[in-house]
């Protein structure tokens, strides 16, 4: 009997002490303080409801999120050359676009962009267009030039890096493809093809990004 007795003492004390274990780590999802930790883009929440009635007309294509997420991680070129990465540009609004010239879309759209940046661009709003094209490194920003695309900052990816990346986060297959993301880097829409981005639908959208004031 004391044998049994100190078998179902034991136990009792073990199941005590598994319990304890679990309240503590098995949920992961406290930490030390006892505070509840927050998902990465829970703060995105408001942002991404903004968007949602807005996506129609000339940006009805715009797939607004069911839940933001953490923006890809990525890293360009810059006009000189240098090594940019997305989280760089972090804590404005981002339109990050990918183009090449060798998409017919891409290029039909790269006016209104550039009028987007010329209209909302600045220390809140950032149209991030990166070039695409792997061959013929001179030819994307000649295009610019010829065309009159001034406004916007030039990025390239002549290593191939971006476009896959993009393709494994949005699914999408083709070009162009657009990333909204917001100033803590999380990815709160998708655009999957061309849109009037200079029409008064994009910047209501690109308003509704920015805040409930802009």
């Amino acid at each position: 009997m004391p044998g049994r007795l100190t078998s179902f003492v034991y136990g009792a004390a073990l199941i005590a002490a598994l319990g304890a274990g679990l309240a503590l780590y098995g949920t992961g999802s406290t930490g030390g303080n006892g505070n509840t930790r927050a998902e990465p883009c829970a703060g995105s929440e408001a942002t991404r409801a903004r968007l949602a009635p807005l996506a129609r007309g000339e940006v009805a294509a715009m797939q607004v999120l069911d839940a933001a997420k953490p923006a890809p991680a990525l890293s360009f070129k810059d006009a000189q050359g240098a090594e940019v990465s997305l989280a760089d540009l972090r804590g404005r609004t981002l339109l990050v676009n990918l183009w090449a010239t060798w998409c017919a879309p891409c290029k039909a759209e790269m006016p209104a962009l550039d009028r987007l940046q010329g209209a909302l661009g600045g220390a809140d709003f950032a149209v991030v267009a990166i070039n695409v094209d792997t061959r013929n490194l001179d030819k994307p920003l000649a295009w610019l030039k010829e065309n009159g695309i001034a406004r916007l900052a030039y990025y390239a990816d002549p290593g191939g890096r971006v476009l896959p990346a993009i393709q494994r986060d949005t699914g999408s297959t083709g070009l162009p493809t657009t990333l909204l993301i917001d100033p803590k880097g999380c990815e709160i829409g998708v655009m999957k093809g061309p849109a009037e981005w200079s029409s008064g639908d994009a910047e209501r959208l690109i308003r509704a990004a920015l805040g409930p004031a802009s």
